[in-house]
């Protein structure tokens, strides 16, 4: 099942296990109960401290839980943990055997210190990229909380469940039994939310701080490399964001960063946030900017109902998903509606789903989708695609890709549950037309994240974008702004970078000069 390879990385890394580890395996006939007994008895066999049992008993076949000999800790993986999800079991194994979790102190103890009973499942599927951050900080609750326990569950093996909860996009988190919660979440988004407290009492922690010389806003390309700069001038730096890596955690292989050959997404983001914690940096997170307020101090308003305060800001809040703004998109969002075919693709094996726009991503989208859904319907308003020749070509030599131009999308229906189809008017004949599908996947481009700016003084033009000059200077003296939310052309990450280390430089050059 493993390379030898990947046995000998996985021998190192479990020498570290302090305490046993039990593998209990619910299994039947079926060939992805072998792979997964392959797939265990390989990891059993690489530490003296790891022992496997199949006489579990759970309904969910095929599945395994990661316990201790005391049974104490409830970690349950149903499907098998591959392709992202590999890094979730490794984890989920040392830190079962008394490896020290990355995470502060404090929320350690939080999680240890939550009082009731929380039986959490995830939906997920193998080649999303959000989902095992989810897993991972569930899993780790699990570890530390015998009240808490964890299930990931692949959704493309377990359809009838996927059908039944009307599930339509990854990670979906179900609470004893309820909807908890969608989307990419990290433990304290979680604590959070089960330890309401929790948000009152960092809101007090936050707003307690000194005065920062930079407050960095983002946790991107752009405001990891302008926090880092700004640390390692020696100045107190703040850096408030939701999570690392901001649009590249949505992104499966990078190749245009120069010193890299290919890297994916999620493990450039765990280097930023790596080289971001060794340094000097005072890390809030997660957290959202509200409002601006400039001054001799500029305040940040945060949505927790902090305030900040710094004699210099950059904003770097990135970008997001673009939407099409017709009625019915924002109901079915993750019922239907969605806008990474990597996360929620497997999702709508067999199924009719559309691809709006025309771009190199939506063509790769159409593409990817090609070999999963029954039929993949692209729609474009104008009467030529705008993809990559060879991207184009790619996509016209698939037999289930129709293409639709001249095609205005008008409306999202559903059920009240889930989409079923999309209406568009055919503007070559002027008649509205309606689509039967399943899911709709919009890939036309995105949006500065810039809306909470809107009533400050801070200029934007008329994208939305921070307006700035070339030294990344807003027009609010002392405030600074890089990457994809401000006017800097060409959005790439090596430009973000770049962005954020001269708005790092600038702010420094404007601390020197006032």
């Amino acid at each position: 099942m493993l390379d030898n390879k990947v046995k000998e990385q996985l021998r190192a890394y479990f020498t570290k296990l302090v305490n046993p580890v039990v593998l209990t395996a619910s299994i039947d006939t079926s060939a992805k109960s072998q792979e997964m007994q392959a797939l265990l008895k390989d990891i059993a066999d690489l530490s003296d401290k790891i022992s496997l049992l199949e006489n579990g008993t759970n309904a969910r076949t095929p599945s395994f839980t990661v316990n201790r000999p005391e049974g104490n800790c409830q970690i349950t993986f149903a499907g098998l943990p591959m392709g992202h999800e590999f890094t979730s079991l490794i984890l989920a194994i040392l830190q079962t055997g008394g490896y020290p979790p990355k995470v502060e102190a404090d929320v350690i103890e939080q999680i240890r210190q939550v009082e009731g009973s929380f039986n959490f499942e995830t939906y997920i599927s193998l080649s999303c990229q959000n989902c095992p951050e989810v897993v991972q900080a569930l899993n780790l609750m699990a570890v530390l909380n015998p009240n808490i326990s964890s299930t990931m569950i692949d959704g493309a093996l377990f359809q009838d469940e996927v059908k039944e909860r009307q599930i339509m996009a990854v990670p979906s988190i179900y609470l004893n039994d309820k909807e908890f919660g969608q989307g990419r979440m990290n433990v304290k988004e979680i604590l959070g939310k089960i330890d309401t407290g929790s948000i009152k009492r960092e809101a007090e922690k936050i707003s307690a701080k000194a005065p920062f010389d930079v407050l960095v806003i983002g946790g991107g390309s752009a405001a990891a490399t302008a926090a880092i700069y700004a640390a390692r001038k020696g100045i107190r730096t703040g850096l408030v964001t939701e999570n690392f890596g901001g649009q590249i955690l949505n992104t499966t292989d990078i190749e245009n960063i120069i010193a890299i050959k290919k890297i994916e997404g999620t493990h450039l983001a765990a280097i930023y946030e790596e080289n971001i914690r060794s340094h000097a940096i005072d890390v809030m997170m997660p957290q959202r900017a509200t409002k601006l307020i400039p001054g001799e101090l500029i305040e940040v308003q945060l949505e927790c109902g902090a305030s900040v305060k710094s004699k210099t800001v950059i904003l770097a809040t990135g970008a997001s998903w673009r939407k099409m703004g017709i009625p019915g998109e924002e109901t079915y969002i993750g019922k239907g509606v969605a806008f990474c075919p990597h996360c929620d693709g497997p999702l709508y094996k067999g199924k009719d789903v559309a691809v709006i726009g025309g771009g190199n991503s939506a063509v790769e989208a159409a593409i990817d989708l090609s070999g999963i859904a029954k039929h993949v319907t692209v729609l474009i308003r104008s009467d030529k695609l705008t993809a990559d020749s060879v991207l184009q070509e790619k996509m016209q030599s698939i037999a289930n890709i129709t293409l639709i131009k001249k095609a205005k999308t008008a409306e999202v229906v559903g059920d009240g549950q889930k989409v079923t189809a999309l209406t568009y008017l055919d503007q070559i004949d002027n008649t509205q037309k309606t689509l039967t599908l399943s899911g709709i996947f919009v890939q036309i481009g995105q949006v500065p994240t810039t809306g909470w700016l809107k009533d400050s003084p801070v200029k934007l033009n008329a994208k939305q974008e921070i307006e700035v000059d070339a030294s990344n200077c807003t027009s609010i003296p002392g405030v600074f702004a890089a990457g994809d939310a401000s006017s800097s052309p060409y959005k790439q990450i090596v430009i973000a970078m770049g962005d954020g280390a001269k708005a790092s430089l600038s702010a420094f050059d404007y601390l020197i000069r006032h």
